[in-house]
């Protein structure tokens, strides 16, 4: 009897060391927490970078993609008093001035801001945080310049000279983020009172106005199709670095490259920032700094061809030999954008489209 009452108790002991041997970290250190980020539809980021965050902090990272910047930040604000997330990425400094006004952020002054220039940082009470920066700049075809004995132009007012007559493509400001943003590094170059001009000789001198990106880029431009009737074409600094990265057989060098000279390029910086009223205040605090440390960092640039903020961080080769940054970037303070943003847009439109 007391070896069967022994042999029980052994049995009902392993059982229980078995069942505690099969369970995850995540149960042996209570359930896993829920981190919600709200983003627009252009992040990306490895599913093990995640995951590690994940692993480190018992956590469950989910993410919501919302649209276009402008059309997640509406959703974050209109949802401020039931925020729908933990944390936002996304807000550039073309919306900067607006998600502030908002009051949508809690502050939140990250230890790993450090490793982060003062040039990124554009809000002093870090209720947002710079993740990346990238450059919307005029990309062009190498081969063509060559074979046509044409001199790359290096400013935007070499543009409006007849040798480049018909050679620009261009985006739509109203319907495309780089348009939009190469519209402002026209009024950064030329003024509020300037720009409206420059514009009608870049239209007098043939340029080609599309409503997307895409369309730019794939159809028009004849340095990603070898192609399109335009060699030229508004597009991202890192353009260059995609087409080594994409090419259909492998290429040691970009066909394309960017006309990086003074104002020819628009600074994008974008940023993440804690949701108020968020119940995850700490997690989110340790997303932040996770978003600004080497690992996430190092990921960005083959993720959404953006740079990393951290000075820290190493750029793959793809972005070290194929992309130039430009010295002196176009910018305008983003209290002015957020004044001014419509009534450029359509002053641009009545002067470029009717």
């Amino acid at each position: 009897m007391k070896k069967t009452i022994l042999f029980l108790s052994l049995m009902l002991i392993a059982g229980i060391l078995a069942a505690c041997a099969g369970q995850t970290p995540t149960d042996s250190a209570g359930d896993a927490r829920t981190l919600t980020v709200m983003t627009h539809d252009s992040f990306a980021i490895s599913e093990d970078v995640i995951a590690q965050f994940e692993s480190e902090n018992n956590a469950t990272v989910e993410f919501i993609r919302s649209g276009d910047t402008g059309a997640a930040l509406n959703k974050a604000i209109l949802s401020k008093d039931n925020p729908l997330a933990d944390v936002f990425y996304g807000v550039d400094n073309t919306f900067l001035t607006r998600a502030l006004d908002a009051e949508i952020f809690e502050s939140y002054a990250s230890p790993a801001l450090v490793q982060v220039p003062a040039e990124f940082q554009l809000d002093a009470d870090n209720r947002i945080l710079p993740i990346d920066y990238g450059d919307v700049c005029i990309n062009y075809d190498k081969a063509y310049f060559e074979e046509n004995g044409l001199t790359v132009p290096t400013s935007l007012e070499e543009l409006i000279q007849p040798e480049y007559a018909g050679l620009l493509a261009v985006e739509n400001p109203a319907t495309s983020s780089p348009g939009l943003a190469f519209l402002m590094a026209t009024i950064a170059e030329f003024g509020e009172d300037g720009y409206l001009d420059y514009w009608q000789q870049l239209v007098d001198n043939g340029l080609v106005v599309v409503n997307d990106w895409e369309t730019a880029y794939y159809t028009n431009f004849s340095g990603s199709s070898g192609q399109g009737p335009q060699p030229m074409v508004v597009s991202y600094g890192s353009s260059p670095a995609a087409e080594v990265v994409y090419a259909e057989s492998p290429i040691e060098e970009a066909p394309t490259a960017s006309i990086i000279g003074e104002n020819t390029c628009f600074r994008q910086i974008e940023f993440a920032g804690i949701l108020a009223g968020t119940p995850n205040r700490d997690l989110a605090e340790k997303f932040l700094d996770f978003m600004l440390s080497p690992a996430f960092q190092e990921d960005i640039p083959l993720q959404m061809f953006v740079f990393p903020v951290n000075r820290e961080a190493q750029l793959p080769a793809a972005f070290t030999d194929n992309v130039d940054i430009p010295e002196h970037p176009a910018t305008l303070a983003p209290d002015l954008i957020n004044a001014n943003r419509e009534a450029w847009i359509n002053a641009w439109t009545e002067t470029v489209l009717q």
